[in-house]
């Protein structure tokens, strides 16, 4: 089994503070610049699993990183460099206090809400008569606030603003960014075979200026199906082939783990985790249509240490 990284603790010159989340483990620089870097760990119903994924860390940071590239001239974004295939270097920015989720399609939560008989999520209504995984006329925009911790709550656009969670300057700002930005993520997927069905955003201040930060279009951001067989599938209501982790959450389900109370996480075993981690490296090359390459995982934290020391030596030149 590969070496993982589920845990870091580094001392950078300049360290100010760091904040280990689920996944990402963020350090600041002189509060200014961020160290993010992606771990192995792997977490569903947010609940951390007790076992990393070997190359995830890695999948999700350069996927990440490709598409913040390609979408620089939409959006200024966060990222200034990524030193190593698990770390992304980039500018400190105040996070907004909501997060952006746009939805293509009829799926997941909203699709669970609109069974129940919901016909309105975030301020936007929903017409009768949809089906499960129909494509919405036009993509909706159902932003959540961002929790400290338990789970981020759907919010309106009026109530963002009358809370002061945004201004509303602001807030016109980033939901134009969120529709572009979902065109071009559609337009990218749609050239891999691919339809993007929901995402998230989160945004930032810096300098009174709007910056895209963390991921964009990831397995663990987003969901995507297969485009060859949507058709056929949809019109027989059959489940959709898709890209993200919803494979593991399904696993946990099928074991009686949803993150609930008295509930006991499975046994990762590791032919568990192996197939969690290949599958994973499945998503990255149908997403990137790029072959996946190893990163040497010999000394892991010493590598990290030396690229991130690299780069802020440069930076700070």
């Amino acid at each position: 089994m590969a070496t993982t990284l589920v845990k870091t603790d580094f001392n950078f010159p300049g360290q100010t503070s760091v904040y280990h989340g689920k996944v990402r483990d963020v350090y600041d620089i002189n509060d200014d610049i961020l160290v993010m870097i992606a771990s192995d760990r792997i977490s569903a119903f947010d609940v951390i699993l007790p076992e990393g994924i070997p190359y995830k860390g890695q999948v999700l940071n350069q996927i990440a990183a490709k598409f913040l590239d390609a979408t620089a001239d939409i959006v200024p974004n966060w990222k200034l460099a990524t030193p190593d295939p698990m770390v992304t270097v980039g500018l400190k920015c105040e996070g907004l206090r909501v997060e952006m989720i746009i939805r293509g399609y009829l799926t997941g939560s909203a699709w669970r809400e609109y069974q129940a008989g919901c016909r309105e999520i975030c301020g936007v209504k929903l017409p009768d008569g949809m089906r499960e995984n129909e494509k919405f006329p036009e993509p909706i925009i159902t932003p959540t606030t961002k929790a400290e911790a338990g789970h981020d709550e759907n919010i309106s656009r009026e109530e963002i603003i009358a809370q002061g969670l945004v201004s509303e300057e602001h807030y016109a700002t980033v939901e134009r960014y969120t529709r572009m930005l979902f065109e071009r993520g559609s337009q990218m997927a749609a050239e891999k075979g691919l339809i993007l069905v929901d995402t998230k955003y989160e945004f930032g201040i810096r300098d009174g200026k709007v910056y895209l930060i963390d991921e964009i279009h990831t397995p663990d951001s987003s969901r995507y199906f297969y485009a060859e067989g949507y058709e056929e599938r949809f019109l027989k209501g059959e489940p959709q082939r898709q890209l993200s982790k919803e494979f593991v959450r399904q696993w946990l389900i099928e074991h009686d783990f949803m993150g609930k109370a008295g509930q006991t996480v499975p046994e990762m075993t590791p032919e568990f985790v192996e197939s969690v981690s290949q599958r994973y490296i499945e998503l990255y090359e149908h997403i990137t249509g790029e072959k996946f390459v190893k990163a040497p995982e010999k000394d892991l934290t010493d590598r990290i240490a030396t690229n991130v020391l690299d780069c802020l030596k440069q930076i700070n030149r």
